[in-house]
């Protein structure tokens, strides 16, 4: 009962991973929950062998060197490995998760490295709730992991590089594209040309993926002002308008995604302080370069401090477990130091460029039609936050969700809660930090009816 309690690397993404054997090869042992069944975050997903060969040359982060040195140190005993594992709640001395076999366990902490990455940034489109409309992410973790596309013929509506990537990703592996649609506008991308120089590596990638498409002859639409999915049952088109016209496309499947935000839930639960940043339109935790939080002990590293991809995810994860090094006062090489420093500069002038070139589409956004359905799991529409909000003068986001239910279900407003935040601002002219955003609870994950605590073990 003396011995030191563990530092915690909450997810096994590219920070993670980085993080936990940063840690371990200067001698710590600390102890790894992820709820995947293998590391490598959302970005990499165990290829399928018959996704593999066509998918390989679309990987510049060079995630299977990381994820090798990962096991190795964790075959090693270096680093304890919970795979499975789903974190459900944290308080500032202990950390209760979900293990595999249905038991709900917990431990206490000395450190804590979060890195629970982000989500994708939905945008409700009319006709969005039908089956065969996906994420971009489960659209991609289909064809990675189980070697399979989510329909026949799949249209790809949205913004951001990922769009792009995951499109030329079906092509390679043979599916039929029916589009791609762009709510940025070619222009956006050209303004950003010089300053994507910096990642030269992702800029050639972003350009392959172009031609890629081109070649297949997929239909790529910029600049999109208003898109809808058509069908009753399930999905059977898309309807495209641009500034210059007006496409209907023929598709059994839709795969969506307007960009990532970070998940904050777990920081929230330890009273992180969490800024609105107006510049990106989305809610930041709030902490120093090399990702320590104002909370004592509590790190923060990868796509939830900052959404800048699986390199600088990974970047950021060794430079936080450096930084908790020397906290301890263990030895950190100065030189190390200052070239990882000089990496995420670069990475962020990178991703600056990106957001740049694919910005939010908040007039889209503030256009949604009050049939529209916000909520998914509470079925809560766009004319019944409206009509909340003036009914009962709502400006803030917790008491809107009390009165509608909108962010209740099962997503506990990851998905509807940044869209419920902007209709609510709209709906009494304020600006957008004004309402606030959802606070979470726990568990910040839902519990399977087959969850047991665990016994307790006897105390000596």
């Amino acid at each position: 009962m003396s011995a030191e309690p563990p530092i915690l690397v909450v997810g096994a993404g590219p920070a993670g991973m980085a993080a936990a054997a940063t840690l371990a090869e200067a001698g710590l042992r600390p102890m790894v929950l992820d709820k995947a069944p293998s590391p490598g975050g959302q970005g990499w997903r165990a290829p399928n062998p018959a996704a593999s060969a066509p998918l390989a040359s679309f990987d510049s982060d060079g995630a299977e060197p990381a994820r090798e040195r990962f096991l190795e140190l964790a075959r090693r005993g270096r680093i304890d490995w919970y795979p499975g594992t789903t974190v459900i709640d944290v308080t500032r001395d202990r950390l209760w998760a979900l293990g595999p076999s249905g038991e709900v366990d917990s431990t206490t902490w000395s450190r804590l490295v979060l890195c629970p990455g982000a989500i994708e940034r939905i945008l409700p489109l009319p006709g969005w709730t039908p089956p065969g409309v996906y994420t971009l992410g489960g659209a991609q973790t289909a064809l990675k992991a189980q070697a399979c596309a989510v329909g026949r013929r799949v249209a790809f509506v949205g913004t951001g590089p990922l769009l792009w990537l995951a499109a030329a990703q079906h092509v390679a592996c043979g599916v039929e594209v029916a589009v791609v649609a762009d709510t940025a506008r070619l222009g956006d991308g050209l303004a950003a040309a010089p300053a994507l120089l910096a990642d030269r590596d992702r800029l050639r990638l972003g350009l392959r993926c172009t031609r890629i498409l081109r070649r297949a002859g997929v239909p790529v639409l910029r600049g999109v002002r208003a898109a809808a999915i058509v069908g009753e049952q399930r999905v059977e088109a898309v309807r495209i308008a641009t500034n210059r016209s007006e496409r209907t496309f023929a598709c059994d499947a839709v795969a969506t995604s307007f960009g990532l935000v970070p998940q904050l839930q777990l920081l929230d639960l330890l009273d992180v302080p969490i800024r609105f940043e107006p510049e990106g339109g989305s809610w930041f935790a709030e902490t120093d370069p090399d990702g320590r939080t104002p909370v004592r002990g509590v790190h923060l590293a990868g796509d939830a401090a900052r959404v800048r991809g699986a390199a600088a995810a990974a970047l950021a994860g060794e430079l936080t477990a450096l930084a908790l090094l020397e906290d301890l006062g263990r030895p950190v090489d100065t030189a190390r130091l200052a070239r990882l420093r000089r990496e995420r500069h670069r990475h962020a002038r990178f991703a600056r460029a990106l957001a740049r070139a694919f910005p939010f589409p908040a007039a889209l956004e503030d256009a949604i039609a009050d049939d529209t359905i916000v909520c998914r799991c509470e079925g809560i529409t766009a004319r019944v936050l409206r009509e909340a909000v003036r009914a009962f003068e709502v400006g803030e986001v917790n008491r809107a969700k009390a009165l509608t239910r909108c962010g209740m279900g099962r997503c506990q407003g990851r998905f509807c809660g940044p869209t419920m935040a902007r209709l609510v601002a709209r709906a009494r002219g304020v600006d957008l930090d004004a309402v606030g955003r959802l606070r979470s609870q726990p568990p910040v994950e839902p519990l399977p009816a087959r969850a047991r605590l665990a016994e307790a073990e006897p105390v000596a």
